[in-house]
């Protein structure tokens, strides 16, 4: 529901004077839309993409949902170390949660009511009195409090705080409500704010007694380790092995059941990940029956290794679900702290040596579509504009912004290159050699080297996963203009401590999707998080038209000119290429033992791991496979 405000003179006259004596909303309800109206209506059922007559029981048995091969604590709020996998879905809540058939609309789950200012300037959740924490405290507004104070402090990782960078102050104003005030305007913070996990003060607090664990003392929120979380989800930790993997078991006093937003979902008794060491063993283990569904990210493996006698029997089932979510942007990431990727002509010249369309001929199995945007697959790409050019309200943007702008960027929007004919990689091998020669880098030698004599020498980093050929192969395209490159595997251990303090060149990373893109934009391309090691500026963006631009974003009163806002933003970003792009799929590929069952009406934005774990169920009357 969006922010009802009174339009009439005589009424607003009124209104003024008895907001000096008492703050009367301008609204309240049980959910909040950034734009428009919610879907659902006060006193819904359940959400329409979940079966509420789903029955409740079984286990679920998953394996690695990422890279992580091992983990060294439960708190996954904290920048230092790896946390266990399901933690945020499972075990922790927050005061609204996000419907899946929108694009930006939350209703209330610890909170039962949202009220917006009528200045816009702040909101107060009133917090549900059945609302329990896992050892049966009730959730108060002061806890509420806690949590974000934690959020904010020492350790915690630095995208909550870019994140909430507009509020101005919380408050607790009695024990069931809290109020966020704001410096400014932004639709998007009451669902920001809304979405932030809440946990009790009382995680990691010592019981006194020498002899327990911790030696009964307390534990500081940024060095909490293997303490059990104190959390209100429907989930608590039963048992766990850091290097094998962890079992949740639905916690049986969970107050939240009988919640419209909560029926039909999580509907397994137990959840359990297993640990392991890398992707071909996750793959064979799960052919082997070992575990009982998968998410597969690789077109060659979905194409070539989802056979055997289970798939043949039917007991393992191989589909693929369409959704709407925004693609969001993937590629190889130059580190622009590294004065080797300064320059835009060097830039530009790297990603003419990508061969899209050989990789997705040879390795792909033509799966992917490239990418064209940072926000690819929905209407906020500049690529989506039918002339190419900046529209007229996106002029009205950029136009105050010229004196920092290329002029380019107020042409024709450039397609990534291709080599679709009659195009070729040969020439564009040779325009990339003209931009290199025009940024003063030139063949001597055997290898192209600038005017101090210095070769063009980098390090592409991953960690071992599904890119190792793909990065081959683009090496060997470099190789072509005589720039040397150095593959560079690692841990994932050791990959995540070298991207949080932005140690690397070039690596390949997927910047999250998202159709309604607000204040995760600052942390992600702001100036300010370019030098704040664990921030997601991981490019090192520090651009003053890009801020201006994030900032407009953030300003947008309704859906046009939020389009118009990130279509702005997204034309100044692919111009800058900062980004080499990669490409992507418009389906979740899921292989899954034929026990499982999900509801009939998919929702329309969604991860597919998420709505695994939350929509699913298993087929009464059978047990997991392995027992």
């Amino acid at each position: 529901m969006s922010v009802r405000v009174a339009t009439h003179k005589r009424f607003m006259a009124l209104f003024s004077l008895l907001g000096a004596i008492c703050a009367t909303p301008a609204w309240a309800a049980h959910g909040y839309a950034e734009y428009g109206d919610l879907k659902y209506p006060a006193g819904f059922s359940n959400f329409g993409y979940l079966n509420p007559k789903a029955p409740i029981g079984g286990m679920l048995l998953l394996g690695n949902p990422d890279r992580r091969t091992s983990f060294d604590k439960f708190n996954p709020f904290t920048i230092k170390g790896t946390s266990a996998p399901g933690l945020n879905q499972l075990v922790f809540e927050s005061l609204l949660i996000t419907s899946w058939d929108e694009t930006a609309s939350g209703y209330g789950l610890l909170a039962d009511d949202v009220t917006v200012a009528p200045d816009e300037l702040s909101v107060t959740f009133h917090i549900n009195p059945r609302a329990r924490f896992s050892n049966g405290d009730r959730v108060r507004a002061s806890d509420v409090k806690y949590s974000y104070d934690m959020l904010m402090g020492k350790g915690a990782s630095p995208a909550y705080r870019s994140m909430t960078a507009d509020v101005a102050k919380v408050t607790v104003v009695d024990a069931s409500t809290i109020r966020y005030d704001f410096k400014r305007k932004n639709k998007e913070l009451p669902l920001i704010v809304g979405g932030l996990p809440v946990f009790s003060p009382k995680w990691g607090k010592g019981s006194g007694k020498p002899d327990d664990p911790d030696g009964g003392k307390d534990v500081a929120f940024d060095k909490l380790t293997f303490q059990d979380p104190i959390a209100s989800g429907p989930y608590v930790i039963e048992r766990f092995d850091p290097s094998r993997g962890i079992t949740f078991r639905r916690n049986p006093d969970y107050w939240g059941r009988d919640l419209n937003v909560r029926r039909g979902s999580f509907n397994f008794e137990r959840i359990q990940y297993k640990l392991y060491k890398d992707e071909t063993a996750r793959l064979e283990a799960f052919k082997a029956g070992e575990y009982d569904a998968m998410v597969e990210y690789r077109a060659k493996n979905w194409a070539k290794s989802y056979v055997g006698v289970k798939f043949r029997s039917g007991e393992l089932i191989k589909s693929e679900f369409p959704h709407r979510n925004g693609a969001g942007m993937q590629g190889f990431v130059m580190n622009l702290r590294r004065p080797l990727f300064q320059d835009l002509r060097v830039r530009k010249a790297l990603a003419l040596a990508l061969d899209f369309e050989w990789l997705n001929r040879q390795l792909f199995y033509g799966a992917y579509r490239r990418l064209d945007s940072y926000f690819a697959n929905s209407e906020l790409a500049a690529s989506d504009s039918l002339t190419g050019t900046p529209s007229k309200g996106e002029l009205t943007l950029l136009e105050p912004l010229r004196s920092k702008l290329d002029p380019e960027v107020f042409g024709v929007l450039s397609a990534p290159p291709s080599t679709d004919p009659p195009s070729s990689l040969r020439d564009n091998l040779r325009q990339a050699r003209r931009l290199l020669a025009q940024a003063g880098w030139t063949y001597t030698d055997g290898a192209l080297r600038n005017s101090k004599g210095e070769p063009f020498v980098f390090e592409m980093l991953d960690d071992g996963g599904a890119m190792s050929r793909v990065m081959a192969a683009y090496a060997r395209n470099l190789e072509k203009l005589g720039i040397q490159v150095n593959q560079r595997m690692t841990d994932f251990a050791l990959y995540q401590k070298r991207l949080e303090e932005f140690d690397f060149d070039m690596i390949s990373l997927r910047f999250p999707d998202s159709q309604s893109p607000g204040n995760e934009l600052k942390d992600r391309f702001g100036s300010a998080a370019a030098d704040e090691a664990g921030s997601d500026n991981v490019i090192g963006l520090k651009s003053p038209a890009v801020d201006a631009l994030i900032d407009d974003v953030l300003r947008a009163d309704n859906r046009d000119e939020l389009v118009t806002a990130s279509r702005a933003l997204d034309r100044v970003l692919m111009h800058g290429c900062y980004v080499i792009p990669h490409w992507y799929s418009a389906s979740h590929r899921v292989a899954y033992n034929k026990n499982l069952m999900y509801p009939d009406r998919l929702p329309y934005y969604y991860s597919a791991e998420a709505w695994v774990l939350t929509a699913w169920w298993r087929m009464p009357e059978s047990p997991p496979i392995g027992c």
